[in-house]
């Protein structure tokens, strides 16, 4: 890779990390809690675009979860500083790898993972942060989770992806 391409890689992955950052941070009240929806995840179909948008993405949330802890928002804790960072990481590879996989144009596989891993991990740390281990409470928080990373991840995210790709070819609507 050549410097001017390691720079361009850089840039891109830091104004993912800002933007991320700045759309999870303005809007506390819907991105931290049981039931949330952080705008900020439409951006997790970036990584069907370009590569830095996966390092951008996990920085994103790394800084979003501790300034959200920081500003007392953050009911999953400091846990969920990394821990839901490398979910949000994890599910930006898998995007990244499903990106080439469409259905009727759309890489509709590739909005899933955030919904999937989200669920799953940052259901369980509000489960244990808020109540310790509980089954039902387990799989309440997780679909609230995943309900409204359906909403932003997938809906956002295809919105996105349609808008940026006929940015990208030129189109006027």
């Amino acid at each position: 890779m050549k410097k001017t391409e390691k720079v361009r890689f850089l840039t891109e992955a830091a104004m993912i990390a800002a933007i991320y950052c700045v759309l999870t941070v303005c809007l506390p009240f819907m991105t931290f809690g049981q039931v949330q929806c952080r705008i900020a995840e439409a951006l997790t179909v970036l990584p069907v675009f370009m590569p830095s948008a996966v390092p951008g993405l996990f920085v994103g949330c790394v800084l979003s979860n501790a300034i959200g802890l920081a500003m007392g928002a953050n009911v999953a804790g400091a846990l969920d500083i990394l821990v839901g960072a490398l979910a949000t990481g994890a599910a930006a590879l898998l995007t990244r790898k499903w990106r080439n996989v469409r259905f009727r144009g759309l890489p509709i596989l590739s909005t899933l993972p955030p919904v999937l891993l989200n669920a799953l991990v940052v259901g369980l740390e509000l489960t244990v942060a808020l109540y310790g281990w509980d089954m039902r409470l387990y799989a309440v928080n997780a679909l609230a989770v995943g309900a409204g990373e359906l909403i932003s991840a997938t809906g956002g995210g295809l919105i996105l992806y349609i808008a940026l790709r006929r940015r990208m070819n030129g189109e006027k609507r």
